[in-house]
């Protein structure tokens, strides 16, 4: 475990040095603070155009800090031939890949803490009272940042960067239209093709399972059964891909 931590937090320094990540956060933080604008030009209840929009923008803005830094993460360390020493010391390639996740996943931490922090005082400067609800959807939110960071690692094992990115960007959209599989399930008659379909609805990524800015946004209660489905669904899924990363990363040879 030593060695993953090390890795983790070497990681962890590295990635805060990036200016990507911080040319990131600044548009996420633009992006919110134009809620306010939309706000005042739109008819509605201006807190809750505040809301959608802010968590729209952790949303969108935190899965590409997850895709752009998780899948240069391997690379980098090919490019700058770093990886033959650190793979010449007493170091497994699952612990190298492990604490590349881990550090990764704690510098999404810091920036959703960041983005959040930054949207709760708008709606502060607007409500005057601190909205904490807001956080159980940003909780969700970190979830599907952590799924991602295993599925920009595990592309990077095998494909370089640019199209590890279009990989995981591909994961990302899929994983947020697959449900429009079950509508056309449950419009197909039973046969063959309502089988097919429904193995592919099963086999694809459900993202919208870590989405409830709706929910948040307009005071609906969060379903019970998705405090439990959330988190579990997150955690099988990404241990299944992390494994599948660690077993490409071994097979992989180095040149």
């Amino acid at each position: 475990m030593s060695a993953v931590r090390t890795i983790a937090l070497n990681t962890f320094k590295e990635a805060v040095r990036d200016r990507v990540l911080y040319l990131l956060l600044f548009f996420a933080a633009a992006s919110i603070g134009l809620s306010r604008v939309l706000a005042l030009l739109t008819v509605g209840d201006r807190v809750k155009i505040v809301k959608d929009v802010g968590l729209a923008a952790i949303a969108f803005f935190g899965a590409l800090m997850a895709i752009l830094i998780g899948t240069g993460l391997v690379s980098k360390e090919i490019e700058k031939r770093t990886i033959f020493t650190l793979l010449s010391k007493p170091i497994r390639r699952s612990e190298f890949l492990l604490g590349k996740f881990a550090g990764l996943v704690l510098v999404l931490l810091v920036m959703t803490g960041l983005m959040s922090l930054i949207l709760l005082g708008l709606v502060f400067a607007h409500t005057l009272a601190i909205d904490l609800k807001l956080l159980a959807a940003v909780a969700f939110l970190i979830m599907e940042f952590v799924l991602l960071t295993a599925v920009a690692i595990l592309f990077s094992c095998f494909s370089t960067p640019i199209l590890s990115s279009l990989y995981s960007l591909g994961f990302y959209l899929i994983g947020h239209f697959s449900w429009s599989l079950m509508t056309l399930i449950k419009k197909m008659r039973p046969g063959a093709g309502r089988t097919v379909v429904r193995a592919l609805y099963l086999l694809l990524p459900d993202l919208e399972v870590f989405n409830y800015k709706t929910e948040v946004v307009h005071g609906l209660p969060i379903p019970a059964a998705a405090l439990l489905t959330g988190p579990a669904y997150a955690v099988v899924y990404t241990a299944v891909v992390l494994s599948i990363a660690v077993l490409v990363f071994r097979r992989r040879d180095f040149v």
